[in-house]
Parts: C-alpha cells; structure tokens; sequence
C-alpha cells in the first residue's frame, strides 16, 4: 500500500508521479473545453463539498477530469474501472501531485480490482461515476447502506447503460443515473472516432502488423463497430461485418462492408475485433474454423466478448509471445493469438482515446455531475438522457475552441420552422 501526504491510495510506485504529471498537463493542452468548465468551476465552486467516487479508466484524461472536479469544490476518489486499463504513471501523479486519492494498478487481479472499488466507496459517494456499471452494481449488491447518501449517479459507456436499464426496469436502481454515454457529443465522436482510431493503435502497438492487404472481422456495427470498421478500411483492410441487428447490418453494407455470418467469416478472418457489448461473440463454433495465426481482440467493456475459457479448454498449450500478445496452440497445430487478455485492447495495449476526443465526453460528465447536484431532489430513480441543453454547449465550446464558426437561424427562417401554415 502506498501513501503520500498520509492519503490513502494503492498504485504501483509513486516514484512514477513526475512522469505521470507530464503526461497529464500534455494531455490537458488538448482538451480545451474541459479547460473552459474547470475555469469557471475553479470561481464559482458549484461542487464545493460534494463526494464523488469515480470508477473510470485511469488515464491522462481521466486525470483531467478529476482534477476540473476537484477544482470544483468536490472530494474526489478514483479507482479503475478495468484491470488492465490503468497507466501507473497516472495513478501515481493524481496522489502525489494532485491530492486525490487513487486506487489502481495496472494489471491487478480481480480481488484487488474490486478491494479498489470498495475502497473507493468507502469515501461514502454522494455522487457516483461509472464506467461500465461496477461501482453501482457493488452499492446495489454489496453496500446498500450507502444508498441513502447518493444523490445520483453518471455513466460513461454503452456497456454500463445496458446494465442500469435493466437495473431500472428490474426496480433495482435505488438514485438517478444519467447515461453520458448517449449524449451526441459523446457517442457520434468518442465511441466511432476514439474508439475507432485507439483500437487499431492498440492492436498495432501489441502485434506490429500491417493492416493492409488483412482480412479483418468487426462484430458489431453500433458507433464503436463503424469507426473500428471505417479505420481498418482506411488502412488498407478487406473489412467484413458481422451483425445481428438488420438495420445495422444493413447500413453496413451501404457503407461498402462485407457483411455476413460471424461463423463464415471466421473462415476468412486474419483479425478479428469484438464490440458488440454482449458475452460469447467468438466460441467454440469460431475456434474450430479459425485460420492458423488468426488474432483475437476485443474492444467492448467486458472481457466476456471472446470465449477464452473455452479456448483453453481446446489448446494443448500457451505462451506469451510479446506484450499484451497469447499464443494459444490447439490440438491441430494452428495458433491462435489472443490480444489483451481479452479485455479493451485500445487501453491495454495503447493509451485509449486521444484527449481531443475525451474532451467532449468528460465535459458532459463535468457538467452532468454539476446538473445533478443542482437537480437530484427533483430526480427519479431512473436513467436519463443528458439534457440537450448541457450536449448543445459542449458541442458550441469545442467548435469555438476549433475556431470553428456556424450559420444562425434568421428570425424569418425561425418562425418558418415553428409554423404549419406555409405550404407548397
């Protein structure tokens, strides 16, 4: 256990604070929106007080994100919302430099992962921030005395909001939650532009490969499916999607993409990249028609997307042959190779979404969070969207950052649009 100024924490080494400082104040250059929210946060002190438990990824980004939180007037605490996800040199400064007590290492085991979650609502949280669902999932399941002190709640990704949906519409979800990760600026540009560009990054960085001239298999065409599927085609790849869902199979196919069965395509597949956000997308069905030194990577939440304790169970051997890279050997002799221990390759392998896109998304949350202090009386225990007020001006603070202008709306044009009368 590691401690500094006599905060509690548990990061790898503290002596990597200097160069997870660096990192962040780079990563803060490109996120000027967040920069504006912290600006204002640092008058008027809209948070002052407030505990907030973040379950995030922690990453140079995230780091700016609580720190603008703190800035703010609130006590924050951050722990890792995926094992594999953390950057150590970040946990590190976000104690030391920073003064927030942070509860990751990367690479942990699964016990140390959720010791850090429990950690982390130890703070007794009166707002809670999730990414994928585990910080409230262990309130709900695992410390239910702590409801009662939670005004409400945010979630980051896809992943997560599924899980509360169910959760409301079971009569589990005990405070609001506001679902972040719908909001337009978030989904349209982190989930298809980060997603999509960190993805191939984090598999490149792990395998070296050149992804032109592969065959590479995208199962899931939502907003994370289309990005990875519009990168790889960027790079040269011969895409093919795999789908469950008509309309986006559909659309997928008007994009330009192959589109078939996730069992013809394993016959083809050089690479193969998981977001669907669902369990079991590759199996033993897969696993049996898969080319020898075909490569596995996933980048949904969970590490449930590839079926790996099947793939065990079918090779008589496994070895680590680079960073981040199992070979795994079947019974047949073909090698199959596994990214990431199955688990989000763009954060295991790289350093997930570029800041410039994270800083749309942790303006939403920044000013999500500040809405929900100003409005959870008034709030059900349920999901919601994000006000379209909070999507629009993130939306006007990034292109105002970009030096961006756009056309406004005469009076004429305006009364047009509100009236019926006007026809052919």
């Amino acid at each position: 256990m590691a401690t500094a100024k006599k905060l509690p924490c548990d990061v790898k080494d503290l002596k990597l604070a200097a160069k997870g400082k660096t990192r962040i104040e780079w990563a803060n250059q490109w996120m000027p929106v967040l920069q504006i929210i912290r600006k204002r946060f640092t008058k008027e002190q809209p948070l002052k007080g407030v505990r907030i438990s973040a379950c995030l990824h922690v990453t140079t980004e995230t780091a700016n994100l609580a720190i603008t939180l703190r800035d703010g007037g609130a006590e924050v605490v951050v722990c890792a919302s995926n094992p594999l996800s953390t950057q150590d040199d970040v946990a590190a400064s976000l104690t030391q430099d920073f003064h927030i007590p942070t509860f990751a290492i990367k690479g942990e085991d699964k016990d140390t992962y959720y010791s850090h979650i429990v950690a982390a609502l130890d703070h007794k949280p009166q707002i809670t921030m999730d990414d994928g669902a585990d910080l409230v999932t262990t309130i709900l399941t695992k410390r239910q005395e702590l409801v009662a002190g939670v005004m409400g709640g945010t979630e980051e990704t896809t992943t997560g909001v599924v899980r509360l949906r169910s959760m409301a519409k079971d009569g589990m979800l005990k405070y609001p939650i506001v679902a972040v990760n719908d909001a337009d600026t978030k989904h349209l540009f982190d989930n298809r532009y980060g997603t999509g560009q960190s993805t191939i990054d984090g598999i490149i960085r792990a395998t070296n490969l050149l992804f032109a001239g592969l065959h590479v298999v995208v199962c899931g065409y939502g907003w994370c499916g289309r990005g990875v599927a519009m990168r790889a085609k960027g790079l040269g790849a011969d895409v093919i999607v795999t789908e469950v869902n008509p309309t986006r199979a559909l659309e997928a196919v008007m994009d330009g993409f192959r589109v078939m069965p996730v069992s013809h395509a394993a016959k083809l597949g050089d690479v193969f990249i998981t977001v669907t956000g669902n369990k079991s997308v590759l199996g033993a069905e897969q696993f049996k028609l898969l080319k020898d030194g075909a490569v596995l990577a996933n980048s949904g939440h969970f590490n449930v997307e590839l079926d790996l304790a099947t793939l065990e169970k079918m090779a008589k051997g496994k070895r680590q042959t680079r960073d981040f890279v199992e070979e795994y050997t079947l019974r047949d002799g073909r090698k199959i190779y596994v990214l990431g221990e199955g688990r989000l390759i763009n954060l295991a392998a790289a350093e997930g979404h570029p800041a410039v896109v994270m800083d749309m998304s942790f303006a939403n949350q920044a000013l999500v969070v500040e809405h929900m202090v100003k409005n959870a009386k008034k709030l059900e225990p349920k999901v919601y969207p994000v006000p379209a007020e909070i999507d629009h001006n993130v939306a006007e603070l990034k292109l105002q950052a970009m030096g961006i202008t756009i056309d406004t709306l005469t009076r004429e044009q305006e009364e047009y649009l509100a009236s019926w009368s006007e026809g052919t």
